[in-house]
């Protein structure tokens, strides 16, 4: 087992981030789990909690200081599963607000993290970057459209940083899930939890993703569906 690897996790404290959390800390990674303050009794053990705002850009330059601290476990992989989701209309019948402030919280932890990781995975010889996307964006569903563009936006940024980092060797890959099986899913959505996603489904593919492993592999769209 390494543990010469750092990697951070965002939204470690939700069903998918703490899944992801629990299986890199067994994969023997060092884990920095950037959190809103006062939730470190929901981050599963072994991780490095920093708290902090991700809309905020200092507070994700701090985390990716806490991050790159330890010479003898650099940073190799960013993994961003901060994210909202909400719906109240069609197009029409959305208010820009809610259309906005969904954009913001699916893109912008997403773009302000990796912004900060970046020059410290080309400093180091390369990297993974992971974002989480959803099958809406590119595959849409009415009612939803703040969700479905802010998940498409995060999708065309993992795309760019892609295109934009390859000869530094950093690689950048989307994961697209239907309906994740998580606690506050079950309790907000309709439909049949047994047909979803487990986390533990998902993270396997995470492991792969940040791990030496996927170097090849860049820009990749990769769904997971389930039976949803």
């Amino acid at each position: 087992m390494d543990n010469g690897r750092t990697v951070v996790i965002t939204g470690g404290t939700g069903g998918l981030g703490g899944a992801a959390v629990s299986a890199f800390v067994a994969d023997g990674w060092r884990v920095v789990a950037p959190i809103r303050p006062g939730s470190t009794d929901r981050l599963p053990k072994g991780a490095v909690p920093v708290e902090g705002d991700l809309f905020d850009e200092s507070s994700a330059a701090t985390a990716i200081e806490v991050a790159t601290a330890e010479a003898a476990a650099p940073l190799r992989a960013v993994i961003n599963l901060v994210g909202g989701y909400g719906g109240s209309g069609l197009v029409a019948e959305t208010p820009v607000d809610e259309f906005e402030a969904l954009l913001r919280s699916n893109l912008r932890p997403t773009y302000l993290i990796t912004a900060a990781a970046l020059p410290h995975l080309v400093a180091g010889g390369g990297g993974s970057i992971v974002c989480m996307a959803t099958r809406a964006a590119v595959a849409p569903f009415p009612g939803a459209v703040g969700y479905v563009v802010g998940k498409a936006a995060v999708l065309a940024f993992a795309n760019t940083v892609a295109v934009e980092y390859r000869k530094q060797k950093v690689r950048c890959n989307t994961v697209l899930p239907s309906v994740i099986d998580t606690p506050g899913n079950r309790s907000s959505m309709g439909g049949d939890p047994s047909r979803w996603v487990r986390p533990d489904e998902i993270t396997p593919l995470l492991l792969f993703l940040a791990s030496d492993a996927s170097a090849p592999t860049s820009g990749a769209q990769i769904p997971v569906y389930g039976q949803a």
